[in-house]
């Protein structure tokens, strides 16, 4: 039996522990050179298909959203995020670590993240340079308009 190995991974693999699953749509914002490729490449391997990018055009299962501070306004690319997704999808916000650069203050991702309209889980380790938040879409397709 695997469970016990399923949990193991869950407890290590990043990407298991933003909650990734087999199947997913993932599409990824704010990509750029300065993003953890182990981290994709795990997302990858959960969800057995690649990335796409802003490119594409249908609603996605998930968004995987790499921001840093010279990157705009958080909140408008969290809103942004959200419409690439059906209500209840993760968005999973990546942001670099204190000290290093491009870092934004936490409290700068709680105000965005509440303005948003979303739920966030605590922040964890997601590689060398990183940390990543899940963040929950709202269910109801009657959210008000802030």
């Amino acid at each position: 039996m695997s469970a016990t190995a399923d949990h193991a991974e869950e407890r290590t693999n990043p990407a298991a522990r933003l909650g990734f699953q087999p199947g997913q749509v993932v599409q990824e914002l704010g990509y750029d050179e300065d993003t953890e490729q182990e981290l994709r490449e795990a997302i990858e391997a959960v969800t057995g298909t690649e990335l796409v990018d802003e490119e594409y055009d249908d609603l996605a299962d998930a968004v995987l959203l790499w921001f840093r501070e010279d990157d705009g306004d958080l909140t408008d690319a969290l809103v942004d995020a959200i419409s690439l997704v059906d209500d209840g999808a993760p968005i999973c916000l990546m942001t670099p670590k204190t000290g290093r650069d491009g870092y934004v203050e936490a409290s700068e991702i709680g105000e965005a993240v509440q303005t948003a309209g979303l739920q966030q889980t605590k922040p964890m380790n997601v590689g060398m340079d990183w940390t990543g938040s899940r963040l929950v879409t709202p269910k109801t397709s009657r959210a008000g308009k802030g």
